[in-house]
């Protein structure tokens, strides 16, 4: 099968009903994700309720508890698996620059990794994205030029946090949508983007100090870049500031659920 032939069929498929009902689905599911880690970030900030982590497996993590988190977290899977497929599609089919394809590989991996992570949890498993991340570090710096290596995925992740800011900044977000949402969800839809790179860049500086100090436990995800961002002066104001972002990234989720240009 040549290349031609191989973007026809992943055309084919990106056009199917089923798979584009589910990359939608994808998108409220991942409204109901931010949502939680915002609601996780806010009882951290204030020092009350749960003790969770404020990532990825603190919110599955909550899902998993209650029966109709559960039917939640099934849904995901399937609706993450579809927005990973869809994002791997246009990887395949787009017409644009070689960066572009790269951002929707990278994306499709995120949402795979998502639709793994809930099924783990849905099943009765559970998962840390804190040690996730710490053994990942390890991993890197365990191969040759490892601190390197822990230097350029922290470089990498504090450029999609920078690239999140200018998003949301420049209002970029308008582009994934088959129409104008409205100056309320536009502010929720900023908000929630600056406050999301803010948070990742605050990740890539604990890769920085990882690999700085030889140690990748300092590598602690989100969950430690909320507690950094919690230790920093006027910490408490600015983790509340940084998850009401979250949650303003979840409604905009359910907005572009509805609206995404898929």
């Amino acid at each position: 099968m040549d290349g031609n032939s191989v973007k026809q069929a992943a055309r084919e498929a990106g056009n199917q009903d089923a798979l584009l009902m589910a990359a939608r689905v994808g998108y409220a599911v991942n409204g109901v994700l931010h949502l939680l880690i915002g609601w996780i970030a806010l009882q951290i900030a204030w020092g009350v309720g749960s003790s969770g982590s404020a990532d990825q497996s603190g919110a599955l993590g909550s899902l998993a508890s209650n029966t109709m988190g559960r039917i939640i977290l099934w849904i995901g899977v399937v609706g993450w698996l579809g927005l990973g497929l869809w994002q791997a599609i246009e990887a395949v089919i787009t017409r644009e620059e070689a960066k572009d394809r790269a951002k929707y590989a990278a994306k499709a991996v995120v949402y795979f990794v998502l639709s793994w992570s809930a099924f783990e949890f849905a099943r009765g498993g559970s998962s840390s994205s804190k040690e996730q991340s710490s053994d990942f570090t390890a991993s890197l710096m365990s191969q040759p030029f490892g601190t390197g290596l822990v230097v350029l995925v922290a470089l990498a992740m504090v450029g999609v946090g920078v690239y999140h800011i200018h998003k949301g900044w420049k209002r970029k977000f308008l582009s994934d949508l088959v129409e104008h949402p409205g100056p309320t969800v536009v502010k929720l839809a900023r908000f929630g983007y600056i406050a999301k790179g803010v948070a990742l860049i605050v990740v890539g500086s604990l890769f920085v100090t990882a690999a700085l100090e030889n140690d990748p436990k300092e590598a602690t995800g989100l969950d430690g870049a909320m507690k950094t961002i919690l230790e920093a002066p006027a910490g408490q104001w600015l983790l509340t500031i940084v998850a009401l972002g979250f949650v303003a990234f979840g409604i905009y989720s359910f907005v572009r659920a509805k609206t995404a240009r898929v």
